[in-house]
């Protein structure tokens, strides 16, 4: 499973790898990283063979955010699964993000296990 993470801290790239390396090594989830809404939209448009199955968003980022991603990325491909992530309980967001049809909303610390389990039942 093709799954692409888009924050804007880089150092979420060195988390996912370590909190899913069996799974990546056993190859059953491979991670792309895009560091803004905007090169995550690009590669999409760009890459339609990379076949994205789950994109994990952050909602708070400089450019655009990850609402307004969620809602392009709906429009565009609508069979794509969202998972949003945030560092604030924002009930707004939460409420915004569901009505633009957003597939889970997860806040931060992120619970590995519990998203573990999420990735693979979509298989």
């Amino acid at each position: 499973m093709k799954v692409m993470v888009v924050d804007d801290e880089e150092d979420i790239q060195s988390l996912f790898t370590q909190k899913f390396r069996k799974e990546i090594k056993a190859g059953q989830i491979q991670f792309y990283f895009a560091l803004s809404a905007e090169a995550a939209l690009d590669y999409l448009e760009n890459h339609k063979e990379a076949s994205i199955v789950l994109i994990l968003s952050d909602i708070n980022m400089p450019g655009m955010n990850g609402i307004e991603l969620l809602r392009i990325i709906k429009e565009k491909f609508p069979d794509l699964k969202v998972f949003m992530i945030t560092a604030y309980g924002d009930e707004n967001n939460h409420q915004t993000a569901m009505a633009y049809g957003a597939d889970d909303y997860i806040t931060k610390p992120v619970n590995f296990e519990s998203l573990k389990n999420k990735i693979i039942n979509l298989e």
